[in-house]
C-alpha cells in the first residue's frame, strides 16, 4: 500500500476527487482552507489580501498497483492547468489498522 498526499488550488476539488474516483479510489482524507506556497514558482495560496488563493490536500492510501496510473492523470491535468498548481508525493504504508 501507498498514500499519496495532493496539495492544490481549492477551485479543482471536484476535478480531483472525480480523478480519484475514475481510478476506483474511494477512500481519502481531505484538509480545507491550507495554506502554501511553491517551492520553484507560481503565486503563494495564503488566505489573505494579497494573496487570497486557499489550497486543498488530499491524502489516500491506495494499492501499489494504481500509484503509476494515478499519478500520469495528476500531472497530465497539472500540465494542462497553471493555475492548478498540484504537487503530488507518495509515500510507503507500513502498517494499518
Amino acid at each position: 500500500m501507498k498514500s499519496i498526499f495532493i496539495a492544490f488550488n481549492q477551485a479543482y476539488n471536484e476535478e480531483i476527487s472525480d480523478l480519484l474516483e475514475a481510478h476506483g479510489q474511494r477512500g481519502y482524507t481531505r484538509w480545507v482552507d491550507i495554506h502554501g506556497k511553491g517551492s520553484v514558482d507560481g503565486e503563494p495560496h495564503l488566505g489573505n489580501h494579497a494573496w487570497p488563493t486557499m489550497n486543498i490536500g488530499i491524502m489516500a492510501v491506495v494499492p501499489d498497483e494504481k500509484v503509476e496510473g494515478i499519478l500520469a492523470d495528476l500531472k497530465a491535468k497539472n500540465e494542462s492547468s497553471e493555475a492548478l498548481g498540484l504537487r503530488a508525493f507518495v509515500w510507503n504504508i507500513e502498517s494499518s489498522i
